[in-house]
């Protein structure tokens, strides 16, 4: 439905949500946009110990992760709740963020399947490991999920309507009601939300359950064969190098899983009890649906913890990143200094 500016005014439209914008509203944002920037910088040099496909894969991750902090928290989120009406209200440009939002996410989610099936058959495919654990391959994987989702993601810019309209031009979106009632986008937000998360939860779980049943059945049979070897109390070299690669699949996994729980739940809650509004902020639908956005979103700024915490070389590179310009400031004082007692 759309109303006349003499009901509403546009600045109406955002009272009801603008708040006084405090410091810690700017602070998450930016310590999970420049964490994923180090990340992207310190992955793409390659010295973290990683293969060159792990290596294109964590960094489309983190360029994903990038994506939706800059796209859902803060051109989204952020700007809904703490700043006055501006271009970023109108109705096709709020629609279009929409369509960015949901690609960001999916892009995010899928690079995680793939990510996860790539170590699959690099630990259990063996035979087919050569030809499919390549960095071509990687790229290839992350050059068709993008457009992909970008494709599959156009229908919603189709699913709202202004809330206001002023001089001619339309503000806000709201959801239209066809959206929940018309069997097209009934039909539509199922295969959505089948694509993500359904499916990628499913999938990730199974890969999970196949590979840490291949890593048992290989390691004792590993152990059985190095029985009486000379050697059978030193580290086996290739299991060590399994273990830290399922360490870092198993912590991004778990990592996704757990945090997109809510979101799950609460989508077949309102699906089953067919209540798609909420009466304020204290309704326990409203804060259901508002924690769940908040640990998906969480989900998407995690992961350079879980490098930090399960990768030691991503640790030191990352070390490195950030002595560095400490160091060439204090190379640059010394000159300075060295300079000045020199003149005198």
């Amino acid at each position: 439905m759309t109303v006349t500016a003499d009901v509403f005014s546009v600045e109406q439209l955002v009272s009801t949500s603008s708040h006084k914008l405090q410091p810690q509203h700017i602070t998450f944002p930016v310590i999970f946009i420049m964490s994923n920037l180090m990340t992207i910088v310190v992955l793409s040099q390659g010295k973290c110990g990683l293969s060159s496909c792990v290596t294109r894969y964590l960094v489309a991750l983190a360029v994903a992760d990038l994506l939706v902090v800059l796209n859902y928290v803060i051109l989204s989120r952020i700007k809904d709740c703490f700043f006055p009406a501006n271009i970023l209200f109108i109705t096709p440009v709020c629609s279009f963020q929409s369509v960015l939002n949901h690609v960001s996410t999916d892009i995010s989610v899928w690079l995680t399947v793939a990510f996860t099936f790539d170590r699959y058959v690099a630990i259990c495919c063996p035979k087919l490991k050569a030809r499919y654990c390549t960095d071509r391959t990687a790229a290839t994987v992350i050059g068709t999920v993008c457009p992909l989702f970008c494709l599959k993601n156009i229908p919603w810019y189709f699913a709202f309507e202004a809330i206001i309209t002023t001089d001619n031009i339309p503000w806000g979106c709201n959801r239209k009601l066809e959206h929940y009632t018309a069997t097209t986008w009934v039909a539509f937000n199922w295969i959505h939300r089948c694509l993500t998360p359904l499916l990628p939860i499913f999938l990730i779980l199974l890969l999970n359950a196949l590979t840490v049943g291949h890593i048992v059945a290989t390691s004792k049979v590993r152990k059985r064969l190095r029985v009486g070897q000379k050697d059978e109390d030193h580290s086996d070299t290739e299991m060590e190098n399994r273990r830290r690669s399922i360490i870092l699949l198993f912590a991004i996994s778990s990592n996704f899983i757990l945090l997109w729980v809510a979101y799950v739940i609460y989508f077949l809650l309102i699906r089953i009890t067919n209540n798609y509004y909420s009466t304020g902020f204290n309704d326990p639908m409203y804060i259901a649906d508002q924690t769940s956005h908040m640990l998906l979103l969480l989900s998407c700024c995690t992961n350079t913890c879980i490098y930090a915490v399960t990768q030691t070389k991503f640790r030191e590179q990352l070390m490195n990143q950030v002595k560095y310009p400490l160091k060439m400031i204090f190379k640059l004082v010394k000159q300075r200094e060295e300079r000045s007692d020199s003149q005198h």
